[in-house]
């Protein structure tokens, strides 16, 4: 389990959680959110994924002022050279983004 790390004006705090259920983001977001919805704990997600929860009352937003700052989403491919061209198009897309 990754330790949990919150940031408020420069002040980092690492918080090492001792869970009871542990699902992996991605495919699962949705098990995540209807099992904190359930009351079984916490669920850290983007924000938008948690949006509708919060707008319907289901779930509320602990800690707001000590939400982390999200830089940007990362790619990660083999090379830069011989991309595969669908590949290719997609980084040169994102990147004018």
């Amino acid at each position: 389990m990754p330790v949990w790390e919150f940031e408020r004006e420069g002040e980092i705090v690492r918080v090492d959680p001792v869970p009871t259920l542990v699902v992996q983001p991605g495919a699962a977001g949705e098990t995540l959110v209807a099992a904190a919805i359930a009351g079984l704990g916490v669920v850290s997600l983007f924000e938008d994924w948690l949006r509708p929860a919060f707008e319907r009352g289901d779930l509320v937003p602990l800690l707001a002022d000590w939400r982390p700052t999200f830089s940007g989403p990362f790619l990660y491919f083999p090379s830069r050279r011989l991309l595969p061209a669908p590949l290719r198009a997609f980084v040169d897309f994102i990147k004018t983004r």
